[in-house]
């Protein structure tokens, strides 16, 4: 591979790490406007320890990567489908984020003994997630059997309401 038709090989053919860019980060304002909040969200955010910034300029101004983005956007997806508060949201990307590092470990070719030992972990970081969302599905089937009583009852009101059959109608 050649850089821009020339005889050397580009920095990444190369192999050679100095030669290559600084990976692209965003301010605040465009990570922000990426993710569909506003730049005080992101604050908040920080703040809560649901996201932290990949760095900060010579001047200290934070500094967005394109995972950060997408973890805002799993942080709203979350918030809005379903419907998990700042507390449940931390607590469910504090787990993957520990499955995240415990798939790295197990690819990077730990032995068989460590091996079974992440799985353990996993599974029980796993029945952790599961149980959070499971509470959320429980307290979602609540709520509709709430509505759908008193959608019954609403029926039955205006059943009770009709006249009889073949009397003259008001």
């Amino acid at each position: 591979m050649t850089a821009k038709g020339g005889s050397q090989p580009t920095s990444a053919a190369r192999g050679d790490e100095t030669d290559t860019a600084p990976p692209v980060t965003l301010r605040i304002g465009e990570a922000a406007e990426r993710a569909g909040v506003s730049s005080r969200t992101l604050r908040w955010y920080e703040e809560r320890g649901l996201l932290v910034p990949t760095g900060y300029s010579v001047g200290g101004a934070r500094r967005y990567s394109e995972e950060d983005v997408a973890r805002l956007v799993h942080i709203r997806e979350l918030q809005s489908l379903l419907g998990f508060d700042l507390g449940e949201i931390r607590d469910v990307l504090r787990g993957e984020d520990d499955l995240s590092g415990l798939r790295s470990e197990y690819r990077s070719g730990a032995d068989d003994a460590r091996r079974r030992e992440i799985l353990l972990e996993a599974t029980e970081i796993n029945k952790k997630l599961r149980a959070v969302v499971r509470g959320k599905q429980e307290r979602l089937a609540g709520m509709m059997g709430e509505l759908e009583a008193k959608a019954a009852n609403y029926r039955a009101r205006l059943k009770e309401m009709e006249p009889p059959r073949g009397a003259p109608r008001s």
